[in-house]
């Protein structure tokens, strides 16, 4: 994987030949000590722009997620296999993809 620094947003590319399961990614979420819960949407859902009052780690198990950074006018673009981390305070918005998504997200415990 790679890892690419976008404002204080970490974007980290899926680049194996086969992208991780559900289980996977969970299991792994896990081990960090995360507690991840999955959610799935229908093509072109938009989240607005908010804010969190904790870090935030989304992976995309399927589909395409288009990450918004109003405040540095910026946007990332996530396959499966892509994870985002986005610390407390950052504001985003979410634009699901033309076919969907299904995604596994945690808060960060401080």
């Amino acid at each position: 994987m790679s890892i690419k620094q976008q404002s204080s947003v970490r974007v980290t590319r899926w680049h194996g030949s086969q992208h991780p399961t559900f289980s996977t990614i969970t299991r792994d979420m896990k081990k960090e000590g995360l507690r991840p819960y999955m959610w799935v949407n229908a093509p072109n859902h938009r989240y607005g722009v908010r804010t969190h009052g904790y870090d935030k780690v989304l992976y995309v198990v399927e589909g395409t997620v288009e990450i918004s950074l109003p405040d540095s006018n910026q946007r990332m673009n996530l396959r499966a296999g892509d994870r985002v981390d986005i610390p407390a305070g950052v504001r985003h918005g979410t634009i699901v993809g033309s076919t969907g998504a299904k995604c596994v997200e945690a808060a960060v415990a401080r």
